[in-house]
């Protein structure tokens, strides 16, 4: 049995929310999706790419869902988002980050595409599972940047790769065991821009998914999040013993 609990908010300085999630825990499935493009084309490729997964798995049970039907979601929105960017946004990027994580058979599976990230933490310690498709983490992969100085780095918003903006989309995709107590975040990076990994795992640690969502959300306001902020936090627990504070689907909160 999955627990799960979402939140989005368009932070303290942006217009607009282009964040989008999707929460279906009956399936086993969800996502988070990060638009850029500014107004219009950026919220449009985030809900596009949510509403194309959506689309693809509404009539299957969870026996059916496999790893090519989420990719051949996403290779579909991308061919989308490249129309669209010239019939709607003349010409102008209309892209999308995207994370999907996929819980079946004991096993989770995560497709991501940017920069927006899934943590596990097991054992009450906290990983970064997927990695960030960005200009500052190429860098410090070749050594120029140290790993510290990479969110404040001024390529910090610089990604590689995003849905809708190249012909050909690069989807990065990790499979590896579920164990009982995980708990899965994903998010758009402007949990991350706020919060470190250290105060992540603090929060989550602290408490329930639900009292840790909201705690992560309010944090990130607190520190005036420049950007939007959506996080999802998923637990793996047995069907036996369910807290009353806790619920198989929670209703997405939006400020």
């Amino acid at each position: 049995m999955h627990l799960s609990h979402a939140l989005t908010h368009r932070g303290t300085v942006r217009e607009i929310n282009e964040d989008a999630f999707l929460e279906l825990p009956h399936l086993g499935v969800w996502v988070v999706a990060d638009g850029m493009g500014g107004h219009a084309a950026g919220d449009v490729a985030s809900q596009l790419v949510i509403d194309g997964i959506q689309q693809s798995l509404e009539c299957l049970t969870p026996e059916e869902i496999t790893v090519g039907i989420l990719k051949s979601s996403l290779q579909n929105s991308n061919r989308l988002l490249q129309q669209m960017s010239q019939s709607d946004f003349d010409g102008k990027v209309a892209g999308s980050t995207v994370v999907v994580l996929w819980l079946y058979a004991g096993q989770y599976h995560l497709l991501w595409v940017g920069d927006s990230r899934i943590y596990r933490s097991r054992d009450k310690f906290l990983v970064q599972l997927t990695k960030d498709h960005s200009q500052v983490n190429d860098m410090v992969d070749e050594g120029i940047l140290a790993p510290e100085d990479a969110e404040s780095h001024p390529l910090a918003n610089i990604i590689t790769r995003a849905v809708g903006v190249d012909k050909d989309l690069d989807i990065d995709y990790q499979v590896g065991p579920l164990k009982e107590g995980d708990i899965f975040l994903l998010c758009s990076d402007g949990l991350n821009k706020e919060l470190s990994d250290i105060e992540i795992e603090r929060t989550i640690k602290a408490g329930n998914i639900i009292d840790s969502g909201l705690a992560l959300l309010h944090s990130s306001l607190v520190r005036n999040a420049r950007d939007n902020v959506t996080c999802i936090l998923v637990k793996n627990v047995q069907v036996t013993a369910v807290k009353t504070d806790e619920c198989d689907k929670t209703i997405p909160v939006f400020i």
